[in-house]
């Protein structure tokens, strides 16, 4: 549920005419659509009167009542420790790129309690842009906290802006390295499918019929007995895309047990998350616009999975 704050009431302005309700609360405050659709589905959200649902669409001048959710209490001690295993790859004025750890959340968020990106580069004594929710100063994108690999994170006001408009414009390159149970079919393919929260599943998504657009693109590198090394880029960067994404084609993540992953193999290669790693991130700098390009090699606990599924073969 969510905690609520600040209580608002304002009509709905013609350029949000026919918009989904719950992205046009997003758009109206700021929030993200997952955050926007939260408080719609926990009923604080009031249309002329009455409740709706998120897919409803608005009509210029309805009055909206919304009671908005508070922001996060820094987490102090939680939010601001060292974290173990967070590489910085680069660092200059404007921007950091860190080799995340699994296990490591990019911000602080209500009802999570472990470490953070950004409480583990404050406790390190980095300075981070300030642009943004105080929560996540200096995140202009994410990583699940499962997913381990490649961030880059703003540390001036200027960089934070222009990279947030990389990432909505698409010009951020992005791969990743999955390894997924069974065999796509075709080898080399794109996944073209809207995702939004799941129905029933509460902290999960899926893809949907009225989903926000969402496109991946993979490639096999290498098939095994029982599992195929995919190199995967982004087009979007959606909520847990490419685990919904390879479910939908019936090859979840190996040890991906949220999105359908045979639990007994994650298990026999030793994996307690799921198999997917941002291997590489490549843009135009902030500062100057040079083309930068960073590389991250397999954690150990991916390495050695891998190790066994090729043994295996």
């Amino acid at each position: 549920m969510t905690t609520i704050g600040e209580r608002r009431a304002l009509p709905v302005p013609e350029g949000l005419e026919g918009l989904r309700l719950d992205a046009a609360i997003a758009r109206l405050f700021g929030l993200s659509r997952a955050a926007a659709a939260q408080i719609v589905e926990d009923g604080h959200v009031v249309v002329d009167g009455a409740q709706r649902g998120r897919s409803d669409r608005v009509t210029a001048g309805a009055w909206l009542e919304v009671e908005l959710p508070a922001p996060p209490t820094p987490a102090g001690p939680v939010a601001d420790r060292a974290v173990e295993g967070l590489r910085i790859v680069h660092l200059d004025d404007d921007l950091i790129v860190i080799d995340k750890p699994p296990g490591v959340a990019a911000h602080p968020a209500p009802g999570y309690e472990g470490p953070t990106v950004v409480g583990g580069l404050a406790a390190a004594g980095y300075r981070l842009a300030t642009s943004g929710a105080a929560e996540r100063q200096g995140i202009v994108h994410r990583l699940d906290a499962g997913t381990s690999g490649l961030m880059v994170v703003a540390r001036s006001e200027r960089a934070y802006s222009v990279l947030k408009q990389a990432f909505r414009d698409r010009t951020v390159e992005k791969r990743y390295r999955a390894l997924v149970q069974g065999h796509p079919d075709p080898l080399r393919g794109t996944v073209d499918a809207p995702i939004d929260r799941h129905p029933r599943k509460p902290g999960s998504f899926a893809v949907v019929a009225d989903g926000r657009p969402s496109v991946t693109h993979y490639d096999t590198e290498e098939a095994f007995r029982a599992a195929c090394l995919l190199s995967i880029r982004l087009e979007t960067g959606r909520t847990h895309q490419i685990r919904v994404h390879l479910s939908a084609l019936h090859h979840p993540c190996v040890g991906d047990q949220q999105y359908g992953a045979d639990p007994t193999l994650g298990a026999r290669l030793g994996l307690r998350r799921q198999w997917l790693h941002a291997a590489s991130l490549a843009f135009a700098h902030p500062g100057d616009g040079h083309w930068v390009t960073f590389e991250s090699p397999d954690p150990p606990d991916l390495a050695t999975a891998l190790a066994r599924v090729r043994a295996e073969s």
